[in-house]
């Protein structure tokens, strides 16, 4: 069955999905975190990236969200997908990130703003210089360093390939092994510190490795499935998470490369992750939350201005082809989209950033019905997301004063 685009009038009628940004979930959009404390609280602020991309900074996030410390957040460019702020490298002349302001003071390096955070608010359970936290704290380090070596540089061999593909799961059987030394599913006996540091690269490994190598460290992995499915149980985690889509493309300009092996499985994830079914792939296994189309609708009619202003296509052909997506994602039924709007369709679809869009299942949702809707007019793709840079995420065309060129 086939049915017409709604209106914007009409499709703001379906949602009511909001959220607490200072009180509320974890999320990506706040700039002032206080947790049902005054603000004269506050004492630190976090300097982190636009498009919560960054690894260092999710790690300080996490520490902060779980410790429900009072926080401001600013957000800064990250060198791959525009320029960096000049107010921000007065602050921090590299311009790297994250950064936290304690107290007036500028800490940079993400080992020592934890350390320092320590000092002031306590340990996140175990604290950073512990003898229980080293070991792991180099094993995360150990794990890091074989992943880059596979994953970053081509292989002058199929032995070569195969050789890097051992090493790396040489080390993870070493991470299996510290998970299954403990009764529960984390890394010590209760959730802590060395889980925050774990997060970041570990999560992308899981994403990188499927999509370019054909592994699946999740579902091959036992104990490090059942500290995904466990981290997963914390809101705070579930609001710094990304999927596969995200970290496959955004990975890329940050390390330098990301080089594919070729293999069979390889293709097949590749292909799912580029074109879907986004559903029932190994970044997320929590149930979905019935309002998840609610919300994905919520964020375009928040931005759908810009949206529509950075597409290819002209503005108002686009509008109609959004709206057609939008309402195939809200009443299940075909809506077919303009002639030619395939692409522009399938160009946002590349695009949607978890979670500084959305979260993982609204993003899926809006991924699904872009894609289907697209699928009803053509089969015709985008130009390749860049890989040397990602300026076509640069966050000033979302700037007030935005004119299209």
């Amino acid at each position: 069955m086939t049915t017409t685009p709604l209106s914007w009038e009409e499709l703001k009628t379906l949602t009511d999905y909001q959220i607490d940004t200072v009180n509320g979930p974890t999320n990506s959009r706040a700039r002032l975190r206080l947790f049902g404390k005054p603000e004269s609280d506050v004492r630190v602020t976090l300097y982190r990236d636009n498009h919560a991309w960054c690894p260092y900074c999710q790690k300080i996030w996490l520490w902060l969200e779980e410790k429900q410390i009072p926080y401001r957040i600013e957000k800064v460019t990250m060198f791959c997908y525009g320029e960096k702020e000049s107010w921000y490298k007065r602050k921090v002349p590299s311009g790297m990130l994250p950064a936290i302001e304690l107290d007036g003071r500028i800490i940079k390096e993400s080992d020592d703003i934890l350390i320092a955070l320590e000092k002031v608010y306590g340990r996140l359970n175990q604290g950073m210089e512990e003898r229980t936290v080293l070991p792991l704290r180099q094993l995360e380090r150990l794990l890091f360093r074989a992943w880059c070596a596979w994953l970053c540089y081509p292989a002058s061999s199929p032995r070569q390939e195969q050789r890097n593909r051992e090493q790396f799961t040489e080390v993870v059987a070493k991470v299996e092994e510290a998970l299954g030394s403990t009764p529960g599913p984390y890394f010590l006996s209760d959730f802590g510190i060395v889980d925050v540091i774990f997060t970041p690269y570990v999560e992308r490994m899981n994403a990188s490795l499927y999509y370019y190598k054909g592994y699946s460290l999740r579902e091959e992995n036992p104990r490090l499935s059942a500290w995904f499915d466990a981290m997963e149980t914390r809101p705070t985690y579930r609001g710094t998470q990304s999927d596969f889509h995200t970290h496959v493309h955004d990975l890329p300009p940050q390390m330098g490369g990301c080089w594919e092996n070729g293999e069979p499985q390889m293709l097949i994830n590749k292909v799912r992750v580029d074109n879907g079914s986004w559903f029932g792939l190994p970044d997320v296994t929590y149930p979905e939350p019935e309002n998840s189309p609610m919300e994905a609708l919520q964020r375009v009619i928040e931005h759908r201005i810009n949206i529509i202003r950075v597409n290819p296509l002209d503005d108002k052909l686009f509008d109609q082809a959004l709206r057609c997506a939008l309402t195939h994602m809200m009443t299940g039924k075909d809506c077919v989209p303009p002639q030619g709007s395939d692409i522009a369709l399938r160009y946002l679809r590349d695009r949607i950033n978890v979670p500084r869009d959305m979260s993982i299942y609204a993003a899926k949702r809006l991924r699904e019905s872009l894609e289907k809707t697209a699928a009803l007019v053509g089969d015709g793709q985008p130009e390749p997301i860049p890989t040397r840079h990602r300026r076509d995420q640069d966050p000033s065309n979302f700037a007030r004063n935005f004119v299209k060129q």
